[in-house]
């Protein structure tokens, strides 16, 4: 793993940190007396003048482009390592990347152990259309790549870590066989995060993220995004987003590049409590099958470590039912019960009342904070004590 500091070549060749790529990512040169952080630009129409639109690239409308978002989509596709097309939310990104690419009669493999509303998405609207969907769990899709399965299908998600179960999939192996399968594939990076794993760099073709978690972090927009670094695929996807209309505002641009920022600082603070609470957890008799990739002996560890460039703050656990996460809830002062992930506020979703994942009663997806180590530990321990 990652110390945080594999980045960008800086001026004179040196390799920037982690914390200095999120701060500064998507800048331009400096102009005397401008604003650090250009200031949103609320615009729906732009003037015209004698020009014909679009003309030396001018503004015309804002569904299909402005200054705002502009800045924000470099920051992030300079981070992903690609071209960025922002989109009003995670689904709304992740509908964008599967319908530019496929058509009536084509086979999209997804991960049966992903995000549920992904699968939604294709049970209510890609099987309406004619799209056959095949559902893979995380752990067999690189069995599944080697064993040339993946030959015919047009499509291929992965989710990785997959949410909620936290399973780890060889990004770089699937994709060896999605290209040789002629089928686009593209990554769910939302867990990971483009500072924890690029899979642009791995060999996909797609990354796509709900920016509402942990790459805004603050549980106060609802943003998404797709990078990639081909550009038919970003053509295809820009002109889906222009017909489609998906296209965020500018306040949840602006909002997105500030919150950006802090990313380096809140996955450290995440990542260092996630530690502890995995072992707090996994010793505790109250909980039962703790998964967090970088504790040793997940069966994810491995893979993870050699993957992915830093930890992150999700862990996932097992109680004895439903009565039993309520009773942790209502003795935790901390632990708020809220679902989403990667916020400033640590929180315990209790997954199987949402009804779209195969899990137990019990189960439970903890994200992990920026408060003070310490002060969440002694209440998890206190709260868990009640269980």
């Amino acid at each position: 793993m990652s110390d945080g500091t594999a980045g960008r070549a800086g001026v004179g060749g040196q390799v920037w940190g982690d914390g200095t790529r999120v701060v500064r990512a998507g800048e331009e040169a400096a102009v005397p007396g401008a604003p650090m952080r250009p200031s949103p630009v609320f615009a729906a129409p732009f003037h015209l003048g004698d020009r014909p639109p679009g003309a030396d690239g001018a503004d015309t409308y804002a569904r299909t482009g402005q200054p705002t978002l502009r800045v924000y989509e470099a920051a992030v596709g300079e981070l992903d390592g690609g071209r960025c097309l922002s989109f009003a939310t995670g689904m709304a990104a992740i509908g964008a990347a599967v319908l530019a690419v496929v058509r009536a009669g084509d086979r999209v493999v997804l991960p049966s152990d992903g995000y549920y509303a992904t699968r939604l998405l294709a049970r209510d609207e890609l099987e309406r259309y004619g799209v056959t969907v095949q559902y893979v769990p995380t752990p067999e899709i690189g069995e599944v790549a080697a064993r040339g399965d993946l030959e015919g299908a047009r499509f291929v998600m992965l989710e990785t870590p997959s949410n909620p179960l936290l399973d780890v999939c060889d990004v770089a192996a699937v994709a060896r066989a999605t290209r040789a399968a002629g089928a686009v594939l593209a990554v769910d990076n939302t867990t990971a995060t483009p500072l924890g794993q690029r899979p642009l760099a791995l060999g996909a073709d797609l990354t796509v993220a709900a920016d509402t978690k942990a790459l805004t972090g603050h549980s106060d927009l609802l943003l998404g995004h797709v990078s990639t670094a081909d550009d038919e695929l970003f053509a295809r996807l820009k002109d889906h987003r222009d017909h489609t209309g998906g296209t965020p505002g500018p306040f949840e641009a602006w909002l997105g590049h500030r919150s950006l920022s802090t990313l380096d600082l809140r996955l450290g603070r995440q990542a260092a409590t996630a530690a502890a609470v995995a072992d707090l957890l996994a010793a505790h008799p109250a909980v039962s099958g703790v998964r967090w990739p970088w504790r040793p002996g997940d069966p994810s560890h491995e893979l993870a470590c050699r993957q992915m460039l830093r930890p992150n703050g999700v862990v996932s656990a097992e109680l004895a039912d439903a009565s039993a996460v309520a009773r942790l809830l209502g003795a935790s002062r901390l632990w708020t019960a809220a679902t989403s992930f990667g916020g400033v506020h640590s929180t315990l979703d209790r997954r199987a009342q949402w009804g779209g994942d195969a899990v137990g009663e019990g189960f439970v997806r903890l994200s992990c904070g920026i408060e003070d180590t310490a002060d969440l530990v002694a209440d998890l321990t206190a709260a868990l004590d009640a269980v």
